[in-house]
C-alpha cells in the first residue's frame, strides 16, 4: 500500500451539501476497511457533519463552496479536513451562552480528543481556512 491515500469532494454551501458530504465520506472510509455503523465510522460522519454544518451556516454566503479532504497516512493517522473561503476562524461560545446552535465545535474538539486525536485550523492562500481533525486509525487498509 502507497503511504498515503487521498480523497476529496468540493460542494456548494448549501444545507443539502451537509448529507452529501457525509456520505461521501462514509463510502471513502468503507473503502478504506472501515465499516458502516462501527463507532469509529459514526464519529467520523459526525464530526463532518458539524465541520460542513459550519461551512454552510458561519460563513454568511461568503464562501459559494466548500472542500471535504481526506487523507490516510501509513494506515496510522485519518486527516479529515473542511475547507470554506470565510476568512473567520471557528469561535468557541461560552458555555453560559444560552442558544439552540454554536456547540458544534465543542462537540468536535471532544469527539476528537475522546479518540485521541486533535483539531487544528489553518489558513489557506486564497484567504480561508480548513479545519482539521487528526484521528488514530487502526484498521487496515483495504487494497
Amino acid at each position: 500500500m502507497a503511504d498515503q491515500q487521498e480523497a476529496s469532494v468540493t460542494l456548494p454551501s448549501e444545507p443539502v451539501s451537509v448529507s452529501a458530504a457525509r456520505r461521501y465520506v462514509a463510502r471513502v472510509l468503507a473503502e478504506w476497511g472501515l465499516s458502516d455503523g462501527s463507532d469509529g465510522a459514526d464519529t467520523v460522519r459526525l464530526i463532518v457533519s458539524e465541520l460542513a454544518t459550519n461551512a454552510v451556516q458561519h460563513t454568511f454566503g461568503q464562501s459559494p463552496t466548500f472542500t471535504v479532504d481526506l487523507r490516510l497516512e501509513r494506515e496510522e493517522q485519518l486527516h479529515l479536513g473542511v475547507t470554506d473561503s470565510h476568512p473567520r476562524w471557528p469561535q468557541r461560545l461560552p458555555a453560559a451562552v444560552q442558544q439552540d446552535n454554536g456547540r458544534g465545535m465543542v462537540i468536535i474538539r471532544s469527539l476528537a480528543k475522546e479518540y485521541g486525536g486533535r483539531l487544528t485550523v489553518t489558513p489557506t492562500a486564497e484567504g480561508g481556512k480548513t479545519v482539521w481533525i487528526m484521528l488514530p486509525w487502526s484498521v487496515p487498509v483495504q487494497s
